[in-house]
């Protein structure tokens, strides 16, 4: 792999992409936990990404966790296709409602104010551009946004459903997914070599071990996760990285 000409002073060091015969998986060098605590840990500090008052779409899978991560006083209103507006984190065991569900069919709570339409009205909001974010899974992301989450070749799934709309027309997308598959291939490369769900339209990665700004000069790399080095994303990232001085931790 060639190396990129390095960016300038202000954009901070580059770091290379990682050897494309690497396969090791990322949780073998630090203890993330189970896979449930790792989804949890994605989930929690992309709910961080979410701003009061805003009007926010989660994802099928990893993001319908997010809502169980932002504090239910700072007026977020939540968003499904499903038709429904204004829903909370998921209730207590025992107190589950099978009318009140999210998109992935998984219990929601309501909050003050919810409301009720079919799923025409929903996609409506969509495509009008009412959204202030969504926050999608990821099978692949490309060093200039591109996102793969819907189809991998030679698996039966049920369709692409609201990714598409959702990534071109929200206000902010925000692609949360592990850092690596299970084989250990990297899920951050410079092209998708999935079907596509939208071009250019992520605005920021959330992974296990780090927080990647999709940017004109390519992807930056924000945060890194406490008890991991920039050196180590850089190896499990399939696309060059900008590095500021240093990144922030979570």
């Amino acid at each position: 792999m060639s190396t990129p000409a390095p960016p300038s002073a202000a954009a901070g060091s580059h770091r290379d992409a990682a050897n494309p015969g690497a396969s090791a998986n990322p949780g073998a060098s630090g203890p993330l936990g189970t896979p449930a605590d790792i989804r949890r840990r994605i989930a929690a500090r992309a709910a961080r990404e979410i701003l009061p008052g805003t009007v926010v779409n989660l994802g099928i899978g990893v993001p319908t966790l997010v809502a169980d991560f932002v504090p239910h006083d700072i007026g977020v209103i939540f968003q499904a296709e499903n038709g429904m507006l204004g829903y909370g984190a998921a209730p207590p065991p025992g107190h589950e409602d099978g009318h009140l569900t999210n998109a992935g069919g998984l219990p929601v709570s309501e909050t003050p104010g919810a409301s009720y339409f079919d799923s025409t009205v929903a996609f409506g909001m969509i495509r009008r551009g009412r959204l202030d974010m969504t926050i999608l899974g990821a099978l692949q992301v490309s060093a200039r946004g591109d996102l793969a989450n819907w189809l991998v070749p030679g698996r039966r799934v049920p369709g692409m459903g609201g990714a598409m709309e959702l990534a071109q027309k929200a206000r902010r997308v925000v692609a949360i997914t592990t850092h690596t598959s299970k084989d250990g291939e990297p899920k951050i490369v410079s092209e998708c070599t999935l079907p596509l769900t939208a071009e250019r339209c992520v605005h920021l990665i959330v992974t296990e071990l780090a927080v990647i700004e999709v940017t004109p000069d390519g992807l930056v790399l924000r945060e890194v996760a406490a008890g991991h080095s920039v050196d180590e994303v850089a190896a499990f990232t399939g696309a060059p990285l900008l590095v500021p001085t240093p990144p922030g931790v979570f």
